[in-house]
C-alpha cells in the first residue's frame, strides 16, 4: 500500500505486477481492498494498481462534493506519478461513473474500460431525488443507512448466499466517514450524462450487468451500448458482480484484457 497527496488530501494506493496496467476502482462505500482476489489473479500478467476513492478507504476528503471529475483527476495524478501514459480503467459501479469521466478528461490515457454494474447515464429526476433522501436518511442514522444499502446491492435470492461477504462489505463501508459518503452522493447527483462517449467507439469497452440488479434497471442500462462496439456481458445476479459472480469475471475480464 502506498500513498500520495493530491491537493493536499492523502490518496491510497496499491501497485503490483509487471505489464501493461490495469486501474480498478470500487464503488459507493467499498474500498480498493474489494479488489484482493482480483489483484492476485491479474498479477502474474499485468500491473495491476487499485486506488482508494476520495473519501473512501484511507483516501481522505477533498470536499463537501466530490465531482466524478475530482476523482478522475485523482486517478491521473496516481498514473503520472507511477509514470503510466496509458492504462485499461475497470470500474464498479461509481467506480466506473468515475472510469467514463477519466476518459473523457484524458482520453489518450485509456486503452480499454470496462464498466461493472455502471452506466454511462446520469441520474434521472427520481434518482437525484433518491439521492437527497440518501444524504439525509445517513445523517440522520449512519448505521442504519449503510447497513442496509449495503445488503440493499445483491440480488434478493443472493442475500442468504452471501452473508459473510455481505457482513465484510458492511464493514468496510462503515469505515467510510460521514463526509466521504455525503461528498459522493452530491457528486454522483450531479454527474454528467456521458452516453455519447459509448456511442463514438473510441476505445473497446466492455460492460457487465446484472439482470436483477436491484439499482440499475438491466433494460435500460443494456440499450445505451445497441449500435456500438461495446461488448455485453450479463450474469443472473445483482449489482455485486465482482463478488456474486466472482470466478465468471475473472474469466470474462481476462478474454477482454
Amino acid at each position: 500500500m502506498r500513498n500520495l497527496l493530491y491537493k493536499n488530501t492523502t490518496i491510497s494506493y496499491t501497485d503490483n505486477g509487471q505489464g501493461n496496467a490495469i486501474v480498478f476502482l470500487h464503488g459507493f462505500l467499498e474500498n480498493k481492498t474489494m479488489w484482493k482476489d482480483y489483484v492476485s489473479f491479474f498479477t502474474d500478467q499485468y500491473r495491476v494498481i487499485t486506488i482508494d476513492l476520495l473519501g473512501h478507504g484511507q483516501s481522505d476528503c477533498l470536499g463537501y462534493i466530490h465531482e466524478m471529475e475530482d476523482n478522475a483527476h485523482v486517478v491521473q495524478e496516481v498514473l503520472a506519478h507511477l509514470k503510466i501514459e496509458k492504462a485499461t480503467i475497470l470500474g464498479h459501479s461509481m467506480g466506473g461513473y468515475v472510469g467514463l469521466a477519466f476518459a473523457e478528461l484524458y482520453p489518450a490515457a485509456i486503452k480499454k474500460l470496462v464498466l461493472i454494474n455502471s452506466t454511462a447515464r446520469e441520474d434521472s429526476p427520481e434518482k437525484k431525488t433518491n439521492r437527497s433522501r440518501a444524504i439525509k436518511a445517513v445523517k440522520q442514522n449512519y448505521i442504519a443507512f449503510v447497513s442496509l444499502a449495503i445488503a440493499n446491492l445483491f440480488s434478493e435470492n443472493n442475500r442468504t448466499k452471501f452473508t459473510k461477504e455481505i457482513e465484510r462489505a458492511k464493514l468496510h463501508a462503515l469505515k467510510t466517514p460521514l463526509q466521504g459518503i455525503i461528498a459522493s452522493l452530491e457528486g454522483m447527483k450531479i454527474r454528467k450524462d456521458r452516453e455519447t462517449l459509448l456511442q463514438k467507439n473510441l476505445f473497446p469497452v466492455l460492460l457487465v450487468l446484472g439482470k436483477k440488479d436491484p439499482v440499475l434497471n438491466y433494460e435500460e442500462t443494456i440499450s445505451q451500448v445497441e449500435d456500438t462496439t461495446a461488448e455485453l456481458v450479463s450474469f443472473e445476479d445483482g449489482h455485486m458482480s465482482p463478488i456474486e459472480n466472482k470466478e465468471e469475471l475473472k474469466i470474462v475480464l481476462s478474454h477482454f484484457l
